[in-house]
């Protein structure tokens, strides 16, 4: 096997991270590059098993910071990038856009000039679902690779402006290029600021559980593994200039994700608490992959299986997001959801 260099930007966070560690362990013969700028959700705890292999390395840069990334690419010649690192909070968003503009458009303008200047093999971005802005509650309707571009937050037009970004290199530039979008993503190490971890360390915390509105909204949850399995398809077999959509065939309500967490958990649903809709709340997304499955992948967990599998990850490994929703963090929680 081909010896390649790749560098995973925010390979701190959710996805990324467990990204890495896929690639580290899957590729020995690859050199894995995990560039980060550790905010607040990046973390680097989750790598202990995979630090001391020869094939990964650590670099702490801010994508936005152009003489450092331009000396990065520089000095170790990467054949293919693979963009994760973005701010993707939706509340955080409404309430601080413009760090969003910042990291997610500038950071990724960057990272492309970088790309064409040192001749990289591919550069793949990993955008969202939320790009398309929202479905109605037709179970009949998806999102397609041609569905145009209408974001309703400041998070995902941000994405979109990013999205935007790549594909006009692609065009002018000929930069090699793939963009996958994703729907909701769950499982390890998922910062518990988002729906499925917050309601799980709440609830074994015998704390309120925030729901949103009427909790009816739709997500399509995808687990994080079926994912990067998917990039890393889509990394070495996407056509060129593609665009590729990565769901997870698991629509399932926000109430319905909270009741079957506390149903695992053994507790009781009066911890659920109902606050107002945050503003801007998409109804519901849902997911066509059929250009990927043709590609060859298929998702390999369903939402029961998935679920089970993260609750039982965060019920074993407390000490990662216990240090996390204390402090400073609780503070932000019960400010966000007015508890």
């Amino acid at each position: 096997m081909t010896k390649k260099k790749v560098v995973v930007t925010g390979g701190a966070g959710f996805i990324g991270g467990n990204f890495v560690q896929y690639m580290v362990n899957k590729y020995p013969n690859y050199d894995i590059y995990n560039l980060d700028l550790l905010t607040y959700a990046g973390d680097l705890t989750k790598h202990k098993e995979i630090e001391g292999k020869g094939n990964y390395h650590f670099v702490k840069a801010d994508i936005a910071d152009r003489e450092t990334i331009f000396n990065q690419f520089k000095e170790e010649k990467f054949d293919y990038v693979v963009h994760f690192a973005a701010e993707s909070h939706v509340d955080r968003s409404i309430t601080n856009p413009e760090i969003f503009t910042q990291t997610n458009v500038l950071g990724t303008q960057v990272l492309l000039d970088a790309a064409k200047e040192f001749n990289v093999t591919k550069f793949l971005h990993v955008s969202t679902d939320e790009v398309y802005g929202e479905l109605d509650f037709d179970p009949t309707t998806f999102f397609t690779e041609e569905t145009p571009l209408q974001p309703n937050s400041p998070y995902s037009a941000s994405k979109a402006s990013s999205d935007l970004l790549v594909r006009a290199y692609h065009e002018t530039y000929d930069l090699p290029v793939n963009i996958t979008r994703c729907s909701n993503n769950y499982g390890p190490y998922h910062f518990p600021e988002k729906l499925i971890p917050l309601t799980i360390s709440r609830v074994l915390n015998e704390e309120k559980v925030p729901v949103y509105g009427t909790g009816e909204n739709i997500r399509d949850w995808l687990h994080v593994y079926d994912h990067c399995a998917a990039i890393d398809l889509v990394l070495h077999e996407g056509e060129n200039g593609e665009v590729y959509n990565v769901g997870g065939h698991n629509e399932q309500t926000n109430l319905e994700v909270v009741k079957t967490i506390i149903k695992t958990l053994g507790k009781s649903e009066e911890l659920i608490e109902f606050v107002k809709d945050r503003l801007g709340h998409d109804k519901r997304y849902a997911i066509d992959p059929t250009k990927l499955e043709k590609l060859g992948w298929n998702p390999t967990y369903n939402f029961d299986t998935g679920i089970a599998q993260t609750i039982q990850w965060y019920l074993d490994n407390k000490e990662w997001w216990e240090q996390i929703v204390s402090g400073e963090y609780k503070d932000y929680f019960d400010k966000q959801y007015n508890l």
